[in-house]
């Protein structure tokens, strides 16, 4: 039976009773944003809170998704429920997500649930829909939840400030560890892996992270009394993955007897608060700079009569001298 004829609150009382088609509906909604998104949003918001929101970030070609596949399993081995948000590059041609990522993970158990969205360009290879589609399979009784991101570069350390847990992979032989230090992953990352530890250099690349975590415990971490592990993985043969899902249990543990996972999850409710309201702010300013009032601010800009700077704050502050 098709569900498009069902409301918003139809859908969500059926994903509420672990209907997957109707969780499937509930993302495309949430991915398209507007005023039936928001509606499944506030019917949502209050289900699922205490689901563990994992985030797995690194560079591409890290083997993400084949340890995504082989986590998922074991979560799913556990009795666990594991649901993925696989944020896909966004294709050219149709803003839609390349499904790359559901391709590679296509061995995993049909129990998980396994989502590709498109970036469509959003800063940090983060949609804005993301947060709101992790809220949505929690809802469903998904934990953990976990969001696995294209691997962008310095960007990446958006994803987590959507996670409770942030888990950074990196691979021998690619200089992975020294650029996850150049990109401030090294200060947000919970746990680490070596994948394709069966490479020559993972011992490297593990003595490497070594060596930086060694200095950021002198420049100060936001837990300093929690020094992340390091695993060594080999995704393709399945070895190791057990220790990552220790790892991740563990962390969230952690957080949960320092009461710091509150504080985690204070600021995923700030960095969604944010993202929202600086895209309502970017369509407000599209919108502003197609009229009269600012073509005449950029002639007098041109003209030299004004600076870029006061055009650009009497946009955002009109009342502004």
């Amino acid at each position: 039976m098709s569900l498009r004829h069902l409301s918003i609150d139809e859908l969500v009382d059926r994903a509420l009773g672990g209907d997957r088609r109707a969780v499937g509906r509930l993302l495309s909604i949430v991915e398209r944003g507007g005023a039936e998104a928001e509606q499944v949003e506030t019917r949502t918001h209050a289900h699922g809170t205490d689901a563990h929101v994992i985030g797995i970030t690194g560079a591409p070609g890290a083997g993400k998704s084949t340890m995504v596949a082989r986590l998922v399993a074991a979560f799913t081995a556990a009795s666990r429920g594991p649901a993925v948000v696989a944020v896909d590059p966004s294709s050219p041609l149709t803003g839609g997500a390349i499904l790359g990522d559901r391709v590679r993970m296509a061995e995993v158990d049909t129990s998980a649930f396994i989502r590709s969205v498109a970036t469509r360009g959003h800063s940090g290879g983060l949609a804005l829909s993301v947060p709101g589609s992790a809220r949505v399979l929690a809802a469903a009784g998904f934990d953990p939840v976990i969001i696995e991101t294209v691997g962008v570069g310095q960007v990446e350390v958006d994803v987590t400030a959507a996670a409770d847990t942030t888990v950074v992979v990196v691979t021998p032989g690619m200089g992975d560890a020294v650029q996850a230090n150049k990109a401030g992953l090294l200060e947000v990352a919970d746990i680490f892996v070596v994948n394709k530890a069966d490479l020559p250099g993972a011992s490297d690349a593990r003595r490497d992270l070594e060596l930086m975590l060694e200095l950021s415990h002198v420049t100060g971490q936001e837990d300093a009394s929690r020094r992340p592990p390091i695993v060594m993985v080999d995704s393709l043969a399945g070895e190791g993955i057990d220790a990552v899902r220790g790892a991740i249990d563990e962390h969230h543990d952690h957080l949960v007897t320092t009461d710091r996972l509150v504080e985690r999850r204070r600021r995923r409710a700030r960095y969604e608060m944010r993202s929202r309201a600086a895209l309502a702010f970017e369509r407000h300013l599209d919108d502003q700079l197609h009229t009269s009032e600012v073509a005449a601010m950029v002639e007098d800009v041109l003209a030299g009569s004004e600076t870029p700077s006061s055009a650009a704050r009497r946009l955002w502050q009109p009342d502004a001298s």
